[in-house]
């Protein structure tokens, strides 16, 4: 009999494992499979890494750049071939490059391969400037490119084969059975098939609703009833079984799995949170006892630490650049208005903290005393808080909402790290009281001076379509989509487009 596992996401208790003793075999087959695929990735990219050096070196000889090596000698000495042995592995260990879960989807791979590959450069950079200075530069670029050119391709080639060997070697496809075609069942089915170079194949549904019996959803047919189970484990050879049922589905789904017990099965229970978590969910242990996470940071572990020092060394660059023009800014909204000259308002923050943003005062002193007579409604009765003729605005004012000037203050709230430089729009707290409950989904990253939002009509848009813009970027979040924000933002910036 082949080993099966069993996996079911419904109870909101706890995460229990179940251990039966025959299961052991296949257990332990199915992690050395994967710790020697890890294993040979890990030697591999050794292996493309010196090949990379050695590439680098020639193509250094070869390429017309550079100082003449006919009258310059190129140093590169062969110790630091034992330097990269050490770096890389490290680097690629602890960045979890080699964490199958971390890089499932190939997107995931690639990033996940771009942070190890920048820190390893980096560390190796940095061994090079201490001891090595005489190495060249140009030496050290074509590394960089050859090096992360030949791990993405050699990543690239694997998936390749194993979707090529997926085809014709049927015996290495485990069969899967999902319990349960509701939405998180079908969302599963969709994924997996999506996955299909890693050998996962859904053979079908069970479900006890009668309505479905004998539909396919997703080219997924339904099976039978749940209280098939067994007979379709056997009759379809199935390698997993996947319960996604309900919560008022507990007891029987009790039932089930104690049925199952004469297979050799491995059971874990995965609280059914998907309506409940915003965009991610965390597991940790805390004394033995697992703690589901519902409201964690979107933007966690290295991309937050890239984002934060994003944030501290360009912010804070620009705001010494801009310092100048801010003081001109103060001066001009001091005697062409009374009032004070930076506008503090309240704006909810990461996680709904609440925090103040600054910004120069563009409004006359009473502005926000009138905000309601103001407050726009389009025919669809969508809010719209911001009108391009609202009186309120002064003269100065105006320029600076349409140039962005009066966002300048917020630097500071960038440094401060209630704010960064690309994420959502900061809401006033009065709006968030009138969202639905899937709009707070928004406030799972820091807000940003500029965002999607930004770049996708501003001011023009309403309230509602400000969060939609803010749920693409957290759930499209990369460093390379901040950095395409900013670029296009200038764009934004100086045509004035939705900006009043």
């Amino acid at each position: 009999m082949c080993p099966h596992r069993v996996h079911f996401g419904c109870s909101l208790a706890g995460v229990v494992s179940m251990n039966v003793s025959t299961a052991s075999r296949g257990v332990e087959m199915r992690a050395q499979h994967t710790t020697n695929y890890a294993v040979f990735l890990l030697i591999s990219d050794m292996i493309l890494t010196l090949l990379s050096w050695f590439t680098a070196i020639r193509l250094r000889y070869v390429l017309p750049y550079g100082h003449d090596l006919s009258v310059y000698t190129l140093y590169a000495p062969p110790i630091l071939y034992f330097w990269i042995i050490i770096i890389w592995p490290l680097i690629f260990v602890f960045t979890s490059a080699y964490d199958y879960r971390r890089t499932l989807r190939f997107v995931d791979e690639l990033q996940t391969l771009l942070t190890s590959h920048i820190i390893a450069m980096a560390l190796f950079a940095s061994l090079l400037y201490l001891f090595y200075r005489d190495v060249s530069r140009l030496l050290f670029v074509y590394f960089v490119i050859v090096n992360l050119l030949a791990i993405y391709l050699h990543r690239a080639v694997l998936r390749g084969v194993f979707r090529w060997l997926v085809g014709p070697r049927q015996q290495d496809v485990e069969n899967v059975l999902i319990i349960g075609a509701g939405k998180v069942g079908r969302q599963l089915a969709t994924q997996l098939q999506q996955e299909k170079w890693t050998g996962l194949t859904v053979i079908g549904f069970l479900d006890n609703d009668a309505t479905k019996q004998h539909r396919s959803f997703s080219g997924v047919p339904v099976l039978g009833r749940a209280a098939d189970v067994l007979s379709v484990v056997r009759g379809y050879h199935v390698d997993e079984v996947i319960f996604a049922l309900p919560l008022r589905a507990h007891r029987a789904l009790e039932n089930m799995v104690l049925s199952l017990q004469s297979f050799p099965v491995r059971v874990h229970v995965v609280p059914d949170y998907f309506d409940l978590t915003f965009f991610r969910a965390t597991v940790e242990n805390y004394g033995g006892i697992p703690l589901i996470g519902l409201r964690d940071p979107a933007i966690d572990g290295f991309n937050r630490l890239v984002k934060r020092v994003f944030d501290l060394v360009v912010g804070g660059a620009t705001l010494i650049v801009v310092f100048p023009l801010m003081l001109l800014i103060a001066l001009l909204v001091k005697v062409t208005s009374p009032g004070p000259v930076i506008f503090q308002q309240q704006r909810v923050g990461e996680n709904g903290r609440i925090f103040t943003m600054y910004k120069f005062r563009s409004m006359v002193a009473n502005a926000e005393t009138l905000q309601e007579q103001f407050t726009g409604v389009t025919k669809a009765g969508a809010i719209l808080h911001k009108k391009r003729d609202d009186p309120r605005i002064t003269t100065v004012g105006r320029f600076l909402r349409h140039t962005s000037l009066d966002e300048l203050p917020q630097l500071f709230n960038v440094l401060k790290g209630n704010m960064s430089l690309v994420g959502p729009r900061p809401e006033l707290p009065s709006l968030v009281e009138k969202y639905e409950a899937w709009q707070h989904k928004r406030f799972a990253v820091p807000p940003g001076i500029t965002g999607w939002w930004q770049i996708n009509g501003r001011s023009d848009h309403p309230m509602q379509l400000h969060t939609e813009d803010d749920l693409y970027y957290i759930q499209h979040y990369s460093p390379l989509l901040d950095a395409q924000i900013l670029w296009r933002t200038i764009g934004v910036v100086l045509k004035g487009k939705g900006a009043y």
